[in-house]
């Protein structure tokens, strides 16, 4: 009779239990987050953009939690860069804010400091985010972009189908973003305007992101940027293939590491004599698809510093380990690797200062008439 006692009296418990943590999971979850799907159903199909922007100026200093499923957006969606007013956006895995209708060029579904412009880090609330989740442009639409405010965090979304998959634009602090952007995959439109991601800020973070289906990785046009295990994939229809470009760098002074260039015509490309630097990065051809292949294209003087480079290029006779537009450059290349079954031009090696000086300076030259061909 004890014994029976005792297990009823321990079931009991044990239920108990469950209950009060399901209770509690439920009471935590709304403390913490403001739950999107109360006040706005996913899965109609139908226009929400008013209602989000809505519930998005209404609840200052609040989490915004968006469960799983579709939420159709005709309209950016614009969070305030004033602290006091900002807003952090987190998506379940599955909820997807997505595009529909018209849009006018440039316009991102989610537009980060777009509203109550501030330039604040001193204020509890700077440091905004959005995190999680899907943003799908339906080809029509940029992803996400960062307008405003200051130490802005992006992590851990899927963005598809857009012209530009990420935007940081011009920042609040004299040009400075300063944001950190962790773990994206972006996935493009495939035609030429395509950029998985674009940085005209200065002063931001970048790391572990995965993109595709583009006509551009990475172009950067500001500096003060680090870049660390970016990895574009070049997978279009090969128009003007020659000028398609996995990390494309026209403000200098920026910082690459481990950054993996697959596919584009050209790998790496600065427009700029400021210098970049280039730490254990890779480029690599999965086909000889397309007629030239350049490892890395210095438009004017070739000042950056390349250090354990790896260029595996394909067995293709319009290979090129490097093309500068100026012969007096003060780059440095360290430890390169060069694979290549066809012999890529030999311009590089009057990079890595192991050579005598005429034979340096007669290597550039030859790299200018290779550049003159190319152009043509």
């Amino acid at each position: 009779m004890k014994t029976a006692l005792k297990k009823t009296t321990a079931l009991l418990l044990a239920v108990i239990c469950m209950l009060s943590a399901l209770t509690l999971g439920a009471f935590a979850m709304d403390e913490v987050y403001l739950n999107v799907a109360d006040f706005v159903a996913p899965n109609t199909g139908e226009d929400v953009a008013d209602a989000l922007q809505q519930l998005i100026e209404d609840n200052p200093n609040r989490t915004l939690f968006f469960a799983d499923g579709e939420y159709m957006v005709s309209k950016p969606l614009c969070t305030p860069a004033d602290p006091r007013r900002s807003v952090s956006l987190k998506l379940a895995d599955f909820a997807v804010l997505k595009a529909t209708g018209d849009w006018e060029p440039g316009q991102a579904v989610v537009r980060l400091g777009a509203i109550y412009p501030a330039n604040d880090t001193h204020t509890n609330g700077s440091n905004y985010s959005f995190e999680g989740g899907i943003i799908d442009g339906s080809g029509v639409a940029d992803g996400i972009s960062i307008d405003g405010g200051r130490e802005t965090m992006v992590r851990n979304v899927s963005i598809k189908h857009t012209v530009v998959g990420l935007h940081i634009l011009y920042g609040a602090n004299g040009g400075s973003s300063d944001a950190d952007i962790h773990s994206l995959n972006i996935i493009g439109t495939g035609t030429t305007d395509s950029i998985g991601i674009l940085i005209e800020g200065y002063d931001n973070t970048l790391s572990n992101i995965r993109i595709g289906y583009v006509y551009t990785g990475v172009q950067v046009k500001s500096s003060g940027n680090h870049l660390q295990n970016i990895h574009p994939l070049y997978y279009s229809d090969y128009t003007d293939y020659v000028n398609s470009c996995g990390f494309l760098d026209e403000g200098g002074s920026n910082w690459f590491d481990f950054c993996y260039s697959d596919q584009f015509g050209t790998a790496f490309r600065t427009t700029t004599n400021r210098t970049s630097i280039f730490h254990d990065c890779f480029c690599y051809w999965y086909s000889s698809d397309g007629d030239t292949h350049i490892a890395f294209r210095a438009d004017k003087q070739f000042n950056s510093v390349l250090t354990n480079f790896t260029a595996d290029l394909p067995s293709e006779k319009n290979n090129y380990m490097l093309l500068t537009g100026g012969s007096s450059g003060t780059g440095v290349i360290s430890n390169p690797t060069v694979q290549d079954t066809t012999g890529a031009n030999a311009v590089y090696l009057s990079y890595t200062q192991n050579l005598p000086l005429l034979l340096r300076l007669a290597l550039r030259l030859v790299g200018l008439v290779e550049l003159a061909f190319i152009r043509l």
